[in-house]
């Protein structure tokens, strides 16, 4: 037993000893030409290497100070930098000067990706040379594949940075970046999976299939995919220019499938703390899309065939075109939500930068609005008809800031709330501000309301108004009142803000209409008339009546 522990223990030093001696038998540095060589012709880029050291125990030839230059047409700086790079051989055949590679493993590199405005990547050229080689026979020494293939080809903890050639816009960094390939080839297709953090919050996770590479254009390598998104930062990611006010927390539960020249993305997105508006605020209620949205990689167009839009019970669809144009995507879109529920929407208003008259809130009735969508995304112009039915504004007494119009309808309209039984306007909002055209506004209790007007950016609020209230003397007076512009109405201004308008009796319209119609009266012998002009003047100046 003895005797065999002894042999057991000679052979293990050998063995050991043999492990510490061979690494300096094999000399894996003169290796090294020929890995740049094999590399430079595998990506069609210049490779460089620092030294090369072997570690038995785990087959593998270490690497430090990797490159990999750029497309000379973006730029001097790399392409690919890391730190250090394991590349797993066949120990054996090294006596033999053989360098059979298992594995290629790259630890902590810095990716640059960069875009031109035409579309080009500068990733695209990767490996173009070597895809178009034919098979050439081996020389001494080892041999210059055709097309490089390895079993697997790891990115470990990498850093991508993702910008435009000469643009104002920073680049956008991926951290944590892992990328596994199995049995990759130029040639053929082969299943791969990424992993990252993306900026500021969230991460993404990407598995499917790519391949075989396009040799006249590596962005445009066909892949099918699955693709899950978390928690990600809307603004952060680079996909829309921070100037359209559009932020908030995102997931993507889907598909993103690819033929080298037509892309198609189907899924899920869920959006949490949406805002739509530069002057909007974070919405509390959860917003999910479902879509198809086909892609055309070289116009860098789409086309959105499927977007149907939740908010609670809230439904609306999302149809329409974008195009990317330098720095920015232009849209071209149609929304349609037939009768959605108020209560779903009002508390997502704040987020579309719509603000409500302070201390109110639209309660019941649904909304309705067909809109269109175009232009650039930082200066969207909406517009399109809006009704809201059956609703009420509470905490909102409009009848009280009528002021002296009250009057005229000789009763008290006052009440906290103000029900609606039919709005609707035509709306454009724009970054000059929101013009509101078409006002039909039907309140029971005090009448009916119509007019136009703008809101400014900053809120300011500029209508001309017509109202033709209900009740007491308000029918005679309302058309006399109204006789100089053909429509009947008592007229009146709303300004201040949006919230806190101010309804300003136009008293100036008033007395001219007023007084055409008692000229009318005159030239007819009814110069009575002219008492009633006198009393409901000072009602509305607040005079005792004569």
């Amino acid at each position: 037993m003895k005797r065999w522990l002894r042999i057991g223990g000679i052979a293990f030093a050998i063995l050991l000893l043999i492990l510490i001696v061979l690494p300096f038998v094999i000399n894996v540095n003169r290796f090294r030409p020929q890995v740049e060589s094999e590399a430079s012709a595998a990506l069609g880029r210049q490779v460089t290497v620092g030294h090369l050291s072997l570690s038995l125990l785990s087959g593998s030839v270490g690497a430090d100070n990797i490159a990999i230059a750029d497309d000379p047409a973006f730029s001097k700086a790399p392409f690919v930098t890391a730190k250090s790079l394991k590349v797993g051989v066949e120990v054996l055949p090294l006596l033999f000067s053989k360098f059979n590679v298992t594995y290629i493993t790259l630890e902590q590199p810095q990716i640059t990706l960069l875009k031109t405005a035409s579309g080009k990547w500068n990733f695209s050229s990767i490996g173009g040379a070597s895809a178009k080689k034919e098979p050439q026979p081996e020389k001494s020494g080892g041999s210059v594949p055709a097309s490089f293939s390895v079993a697997k080809l790891n990115i470990d903890h990498g850093k991508l940075s993702v910008g435009k050639v000469n643009s104002s816009v920073k680049p956008v960094v991926y951290d944590n970046v892992n990328i596994t390939v199995s049995n990759f080839s130029f040639n053929s297709e082969f299943p791969f999976q990424l992993t990252a953090q993306l900026p500021r919050s969230g991460d993404v996770n990407i598995s499917g299939k790519a391949g075989p590479i396009n040799p006249e254009d590596a962005a445009k390598t066909p892949f099918q995919t699955s693709v899950k998104v978390n928690n990600s930062s809307i603004g952060s990611v680079g996909l829309l220019d921070p100037a359209s006010g559009i932020a908030g927390q995102a997931s993507f539960d889907g598909t993103l499938n690819s033929n080298g020249s037509q892309a198609k993305a189907v899924g899920l997105f869920t959006g949490r703390e949406l805002k739509f508006s530069p002057k909007g605020t974070p919405g509390p209620k959860v917003v999910t899309i479902k879509h198809t949205v086909d892609y055309d990689l070289e116009k860098e167009a789409g086309t959105i065939r499927q977007g149907d839009i939740a908010i609670g019970t809230a439904q609306a669809h999302l149809t329409g075109t974008f195009q990317a144009q330098g720095d920015t995507q232009v849209v071209n879109l149609k929304l349609n939500a037939p009768n959605m529920p108020v209560d779903e929407l009002e508390p997502m208003l704040p987020s579309l930068g719509v603000v409500v008259p302070q201390g109110s809130q639209l309660k019941g009735g649904t909304l309705s609005a067909e809109l269109g969508i175009a232009g650039p995304v930082d200066k969207l112009v909406i517009t399109g008809p809006v009704r809201l039915s059956n609703t009420q504004l509470a905490n909102f007494d409009l009848g009280s800031k009528l002021g002296a119009l009250s009057a005229f309808a000789g009763k008290s309209v006052s009440n906290p709330n103000t029900s609606i039984q039919n709005a609707s306007l035509d709306a454009r909002v724009a970054p000059e501000g929101t013009k509101a055209d078409n006002i039909n506004l039907n309140v029971p209790a005090i009448g009916v309301i119509t007019g136009g007007g703008t809101v400014s950016p900053e809120g300011a609020l500029a209508f001309k108004m017509l109202a033709d209230l209900h009740g007491g003397m308000v029918g005679g007076l309302a058309k006399v009142a109204g006789a100089g512009s053909g429509k009947g109405g008592i007229p009146f201004a709303i300004e201040g803000t949006t919230s806190n308008p101010k309804f300003i009796p136009d008293v100036g319209g008033v007395v001219g209409g007023l007084a055409k119609g008692e000229l009318g009266n005159v030239a007819k012998g009814q110069v009575p008339g002219a008492n009633n002009l006198t009393n409901t003047l000072g009602g509305v100046l607040g005079k005792k009546k004569q």
